[in-house]
């Protein structure tokens, strides 16, 4: 892949996976630990750690929990101290645990940031006691984490044809396994209510589309979004386009941005697909997006097109969201009758990116539903695809291993 104009990278991020668990740092598994693995307390799932009493704790760990009980031992000065440490380290709700806790140790613990001491061995309804007067703080945590770390990609094209779609899927099912590697999750969400097919071209079936979720209207929450998606085997969670045509305003504006809301809050990237034709709801979404994908071809009447979305994004008052030009089905020859210094002229800004034009490798992946390297392990195209993936991530600020 030509990349004309490197992209830069943030910083690293992490979020929590997608359903925050109570875990149990304990020396062993006495009392009820070892039953409450995979139960639930206070709408929590449980998971345990064996950790002997003094050794330490990766605060980085539990910034992946709801809330985290730390066994202490109060003939322990370590174990002590690891507490104390471990609570200025992280703004994860602890508990601490300990045999048989004297007042004054009590005392202390809460001094040094506990929300609450239960003893051990561990008991299931005292756990349970424990964890309610802080359950809608740490889900308000939670929430507050995940909307704040949600990131939202938008998809437009020049103009229908362009194959924008087919680069999204493509592109989509790259972040969603490398992104599967952090325990975090991707969505992709066809809001081409009309001519939408990103999930046949991921070879599904879905059951629920999107106009599920605007049927639902005020019985919508996060329960329900996920389940109308279909996930694709790459772990990549889609919300389908309608099955049958539907009109553009079908969507209002408000709608949309409770759509996106829950999205973000469900998973960690959103991608979303757009229809040729502008909406009112479509320019509300571009405003809310992190980052822009303009996927155009490299020809006159693309580019011109190209031109026209650009100017219609500035007359909206969004020319400062981040946009990124992407050249699809790119061909060196290409450059032989329109040059990079004619894209610049056209648009006023460079080309981020080129997507090689390799038919007999998207066709086939398009036919039958796969990423493009079951069609071809090592292609022009999916190198091209894993550049785009790598700087769509360093965008957003997702750490690539």
């Amino acid at each position: 892949m030509s990349v004309i104009n490197p992209n830069e990278t943030a910083g690293n991020w992490r979020t929590h996976k997608r359903e925050n668990s109570v875990q149990l740092y304990l020396s062993g598994a006495e009392g009820d630990a070892g039953d409450l693995i995979n139960a639930r307390v206070a709408g929590f799932p449980v998971g345990l750690s064996i950790v002997p009493i003094a050794d330490w704790i990766d605060p980085e760990q539990l910034s992946l929990a709801a809330a985290a009980v730390i066994e202490v031992n109060p003939d322990s000065p370590a174990s002590l101290k690891r507490f104390e440490k471990l609570a200025h380290a992280t703004k994860t709700p602890l508990i601490a645990a300990a045999y048989d806790p004297p007042l004054a140790l009590v005392r202390t613990l809460v001094r040094a940031g506990a929300h609450d001491v239960v003893p051990l061995p561990l008991d299931v309804q005292d756990l349970e006691t424990s964890l309610l007067p802080v359950a809608d703080e740490i889900r308000r945590h939670v929430a507050v984490e995940r909307s704040a770390n949600g990131k939202l990609v938008a998809v437009i094209k020049s103009v229908g044809g362009v194959g924008a779609t087919a680069m999204l899927c493509q592109l989509a099912v790259k972040a969603a396994r490398n992104e599967a590697k952090h325990r975090r999750e991707v969505c992709l969400i066809d809001f081409d209510l009309q001519f939408g097919n990103a999930a046949f071209q991921l070879g599904l079936q879905p059951s629920l589309t999107i106009f599920d979720l605007i049927d639902a209207g005020d019985r919508l929450d996060n329960d329900l979004f996920r389940a109308t998606t279909t996930e694709h085997p790459s772990g990549l969670k889609v919300v389908a386009a309608p099955n049958s045509m539907m009109p553009l305003d079908a969507i209002s504006s408000e709608q949309l941005i409770e759509f996106l809301d829950i999205a973000k809050h469900e998973f960690g990237t959103v991608f979303v697909d757009l229809p040729a034709n502008w909406t009112n709801w479509s320019l509300s979404l571009i405003a809310q997006a992190d980052l822009i994908l303009l996927v155009s071809e490299l020809s006159v009447t693309g580019l011109h097109r190209a031109r026209r979305q650009l100017d219609l994004m500035r007359e909206q008052d969004l020319a400062s969201v981040d946009l990124r030009l992407i050249i699809n089905r790119f061909e060196k020859g290409l450059l032989r009758t329109v040059r990079p210094s004619d894209v610049h002229k056209a648009l006023g800004r460079e080309v981020a990116y080129t997507i090689a034009n390799e038919p007999a490798v998207m066709h086939p992946a398009i036919e039958r539903g796969v990423p493009i390297s079951e069609i071809k392990r090592k292609s022009a195209l999916g190198k091209d695809i894993d550049t785009l993936e790598a700087g769509v991530a360093g965008i957003l600020g997702r750490e690539r291993s």
